[in-house]
């Protein structure tokens, strides 16, 4: 006997235990039976609904059938008066339409005051008017013509009934089509339709299998009725709004409703996988549940990574959509164009941080990249401005923005600031134009020491030999003439002749080595030229918003000259080009404000009769060109268009080509401008070299 236990005490009852379990059973299976029954219930409902949404269907097909053929009746209607028939024409083409669309009862032509003019009966309905004269209906007729001559459109108009012989009687509703002859209007086109009719005519005969279809009012008076309902269990209906010109109606289509036929034992197997797949699906959730939770972690520690980058980068992000509107942009992007980004996020064309004067410049290049086209891989330079009005030039390098289903939704640009950028080059350009201005200046002080220097001796001479001339001359006279006077006389102004002749020879030295100096001439590559010229090019061509493009032919030869007079060549062309074409004139966005660099071989049709071979350089501007009278005088010394200008340059140039064996010349460029080239020989083996192997030498 175990302790703590009265032997005099009976052992419980274990009946409350299994009436609590049997509770518990008997609260499932309640639960099972609720959820079968919901089951059921909910499976008739479904049945129903689904019933209803067919027999909707089907009234909506109604519906359209009745407006297809209402609409295919009246191109039919209206070719009667396509030949304009006269009155006797026209009633054996009325028998005929009649005989072929059992639902028109009558057909009429009334000139513009409704005045008859010509009529045919249908012969299904002979005796239509026998009871009650036509002329009662014309009020329904007044209506339909007068909204149709309003709306210049056929029109409908009310129905309404019509009493038969034996009591009985039809709906009919009018149909009037105003007529017109070379746009005046021609009287009317009345046909009279029968709505029992319409219902027997247009509609399918399988989709009314056991139904019934009507025409009622908006408010549900019934109108017409064609078919009827098997049986008299409950029946169902679906309605559809017929709207025509003129007249509303609903199509109401009735059906019996069926019984859901159901099979306990299929619904109980049913409920019974559901709650099994409920428990799997409830499982599976729980492991769901903790991989997301896992995949969120890891997608916040990336976006924490993502958003600590890009607050790091001062490059600009923007986004945009397929349509152009901004959808995400960084902080660097934010406080670079000075806007936060609840003010740049979804703005469009035109975008706050554009100038005004180059929005429509602008808005033709988003186009063209919303059309697909791409630009280059290293990107576009671009001018942004800021809230105070401040300009400042920007890279922009953009890239499509593709989902994870390979579809692009938009652009991204990463925006480079090149304000730093451009300050540097224009310290480095204005650097090298006082590097240049100190030299030009070391050379005049150079020119006038040596003038000086040179200069000194022979005029010293001649101001000795003048002053001994003068002392000569005024001596006593002696009589006669001492001829030892006049030689010494002779003699002194001979030497004076002689000092000015090699001061003149001094000058012209002096010039000499100013304008010409030994030229040093070796093979170089023609891209090699363009390359030593571009970096000074492109400073200016960058304020002036040219593109400078290069078209060197491949495997071009090198040419022989003096490669530093060959570049201030090709650098005074390109200056003078960029200064044709100044700001606005070509227009920007015209595609015109390009300077174009070229270099090709000349065919072997235009090399000399010596068999040297040449090589063409061409430089081609867009501006408005070269008059007769300045390309008369264009090569021509002091002659200039520029009020800066000293009008040597294309003379010194000229020379220095000839110096080459080459020629310089211009011709104009299509659709304008100017094209200017010069030809450069071909650094032959014999050319590159002499007898010994040296690199040659000229001097000019």
């Amino acid at each position: 006997m175990k302790p703590g236990l009265d032997p005099r005490q009976p052992p419980p009852d274990p009946r409350p235990g299994q009436a609590r379990r049997w509770r518990l059973w008997a609260l499932l299976c309640l639960l099972v039976a609720l959820m079968l029954g919901a089951l059921v219930f909910l499976a008739r409902e479904y049945e129903e609904a689904r019933s209803l949404e067919a027999l909707e269907q089907d009234a909506a097909t109604l519906g359209s059938d009745i407006r297809t053929s209402l609409i295919r009746n009246l191109q039919t209607l209206q070719s009667l008066h396509a030949s304009r028939p006269t009155a006797a024409a026209w009633e054996p083409m009325a028998a005929e339409l009649l005989t072929q669309h059992r639902e028109l009862v009558r057909l009429e032509w009334r000139s513009n005051d409704l005045r008859l003019l010509a009529a045919r009966d249908s012969g299904f309905h002979p005796t239509l008017f026998d009871i009650a004269p036509r002329e009662q209906s014309l009020a329904d007729v007044r209506q339909a013509c007068t909204a149709a001559a309003r709306n210049n459109t056929p029109s409908y108009s009310q129905s309404y009934f019509w009493p038969i012989p034996q009591g009985l009687g039809l709906e009919l509703m009018e149909l009037c089509v105003p007529l017109f002859v070379a746009a005046r209007a021609d009287g009317y086109f009345v046909a009279t339709y029968a709505l029992q009719g319409m219902l027997s005519e247009f509609t399918s005969k399988d989709t009314l299998r056991g139904k019934a279809v009507a025409l009622t009012e908006v408010d549900g008076t019934r109108l017409s009725l064609y078919g009827s309902v098997a049986g008299r269990r409950r029946t169902m209906h679906a309605n559809h709004l017929l709207d025509l010109p003129g007249v509303t109606m609903l199509v109401r289509l009735e059906s019996a409703r069926d019984v859901p036929r159901l099979f306990p034992n299929v619904l109980t197997a049913m409920v019974s996988a559901l709650s099994m797949a409920l428990l799997a699906v409830l499982l599976l959730l729980a492991r769901d549940m903790r991989r997301r939770m896992r995949a969120e972690g890891e997608l916040a520690e990336a976006l924490a990574f993502r958003n600590a980058m890009e607050n790091s980068l001062v490059t600009g992000l923007r986004a945009r959509d397929m349509d152009g509107r901004i959808t995400y942009v960084n902080p660097a992007f934010c406080q670079m164009v000075g806007l936060s980004a609840e003010q740049l996020l979804g703005t469009g064309a035109p975008a706050p941080y554009w100038p005004p004067e180059l929005v429509d410049e602008y808005r033709q290049r988003q186009a063209v990249r919303l059309a697909g086209m791409t630009f280059p891989r290293e990107g576009f330079e671009s001018v942004f401005m800021r809230p105070d009005g401040s300009r400042f030039p920007v890279l922009i390098i953009e890239a499509p923005l593709v989902n994870a289903f390979s579809q692009q939704t938009g652009w991204m640009s990463a925006v480079l600031d090149l304000s730093e950028q451009r300050r540097v080059e224009e310290l480095s350009r204005a650097s090298q134009e006082r590097l240049q201005a100190t030299a030009r200046l070391a050379m005049v002080g150079e020119m006038a020491s040596l003038l000086s220097h040179e200069l000194n001796q022979p005029l010293a001479a001649m101001s000795s030999y003048a002053t001994g001339a003068l002392n000569l001359m005024s001596a006593e006279p002696t009589q006669p003439p001492d001829p030892q006077l006049s030689d010494d006389l002779r003699q002194a102004m001979q030497r004076i002749v002689e000092q000015a002749e090699r001061a003149g020879r001094v000058v012209k030295s002096v010039a000499d080595l100013v304008r010409r100096r030994e030229q040093v001439r070796e093979p170089v590559a023609p891209q090699a030229l363009l390359d030593a010229i571009l970096p000074l090019a492109q400073l200016q061509a960058r304020k002036t918003g040219i593109r400078i493009s290069e078209q060197v032919e491949p495997d071009c030869p090198p040419v022989l000259c003096d490669r530093t007079m060959v570049e201030q060549v090709l650098l005074n062309l390109v200056r003078n080009g960029m200064q044709a074409m100044p700001a606005g004139n070509p227009p920007t966005g015209s595609g015109l404000r390009t300077l174009t660099l070229s270099v090709s071989v000349v065919r072997a049709s235009l090399a000399t009769a010596s068999g040297k071979r040449w090589v063409e350089f061409r430089v081609t501007d867009h501006g408005e060109g070269l008059s007769s009278e300045v390309a008369a005088r264009l090569f021509t010394p002091f002659f200039t268009t520029k009020p800066e200008g000293m009008g040597l340059g294309l003379s010194l140039c000229r020379t220095v080509i000839e110096q080459h064996g080459g020629a310089l010349d211009h011709s104009p460029a299509e659709p304008r401008g100017t094209v200017f080239r010069f030809t450069l020989p071909i650094a032959t083996g014999a050319a590159m070299s002499d007898g010994e192997g040296r690199r040659m030498i000229a001097t000019p």
